[in-house]
């Protein structure tokens, strides 16, 4: 019992803390582009504009919510909750430091350390996107259909280019693990020894999150909003709150994967932990300000011609180095 309290404690704050993140990112996210662009960003509700997610979200809740004639009503309900839940699924594995004593009593800076981690985590990764594709379909609109059908071959495309990247990682490390990789890294980051996995990684990263340059799903030019077109209200935030908690997750994932994790001199193994991940979190900000939207056929080609070959070839010497190294 005092496990299972233990673990739900630790369950309670880390969804507290990553719907705080949430809120705040997409202050951060605003912010920054007003920095880029030249212009304010959110500066009136609140000190510096720091209440303005509280805003958003009273009246994201209070919003009328409405429902478009001919859908797939519980299709259409249950496709945002699939996303949102699939995105604090993988959190169960993900470790934000070592072992701490807290109070007398060793406890672990993350929820389980499974075995097969990595593995649990691109299987809900994949499942994901399911919320995706039936959201788009019960929507009985020709925008959020196409919307959703890119999104389907977006994650086929490059799930296969960052599962080959992971690959090279687990080669490396010996391992699934997440805990045993970041514990692999303690003397060299796996950056320095996978720096083209890590490419690869961080280009399939930025399109399994549907953002800019490759937010081709919600191609507002295009699809007028996509997948999410005909929802509005707190559906709509659900499928906002999986849309960028996945940048976290994302940024989470390489800095357990290549970034050493928690491992780092001074300062906590936590704030480490945070301090990578908001690098990564930045970059995929400035990058939406900069690059300008691909077209869907070059992404498609970009992975299957170029990300997935170079996969291949990555794990092939991967494989060769480790088989040397253990000779």
């Amino acid at each position: 019992m005092a496990d299972l309290s233990l673990a739900a404690v630790k369950s309670a704050v880390l969804i507290f803390l990553l719907l705080t993140t949430f809120a705040y990112m997409t202050l951060l996210e605003r912010k920054l582009l007003g920095k880029f662009q030249v212009r304010y960003g959110p500066n009136r509700v609140g000190p510096l504009g720091l209440l303005q997610p509280l805003a958003d979200g009273v009246k994201l809740l209070f919003k009328e919510s409405f429902r478009p004639a001919q859908v797939d009503v519980i299709v259409y309900l249950v496709a945002p909750t699939i996303t949102m839940v699939t995105s604090l699924v993988v959190y169960a594995v993900i470790p934000f430091g070592p072992e701490v004593s807290f109070f007398g009593r060793r406890v672990t800076l993350y929820l389980a350390d499974v075995n097969v981690g990595i593995l649990l985590i691109l299987a809900a990764s994949s499942i994901g996107v399911y919320g995706i594709i039936l959201g788009g379909w019960s929507s009985n609109n020709k925008y959020s259909l196409l919307g959703s059908l890119r999104s389907s071959a977006q994650l086929i495309s490059y799930e296969l280019a960052l599962s080959l990247a992971v690959i090279a990682v687990v080669l490396t490390a010996g391992t699934l693990s997440l805990v045993e990789i970041v514990e692999a890294q303690q003397r060299l980051w796996f950056v320095a020894l996978q720096p083209v996995g890590f490419l690869i990684f961080l280009v399939a990263a930025i399109a399994e999150t549907n953002r800019a340059p490759f937010d081709l799903p919600e191609a507002e030019q295009e699809l007028v909003a996509g997948y999410q077109t005909e929802y509005g209200g707190f559906k709509f935030a659900m499928f906002y709150f999986g849309e960028y908690i996945g940048i976290v997750t994302m940024s989470a994932l390489a800095t357990t994967l290549f970034w050493g994790g928690w491992n780092g001199p001074l300062l906590p193994p936590v704030v480490w932990f945070a301090l990578k991940s908001f690098v990564f979190i930045f970059f995929l900000i400035w990058l939406r300000a900069t690059m300008p939207r691909v077209r869907h056929d070059q992404l498609m080609a970009f992975g299957w011609k170029f990300l997935v070959p170079v996969g291949l070839l990555n794990i092939v010497v991967t494989s060769i180095w480790v088989i040397l190294r253990q000779t």
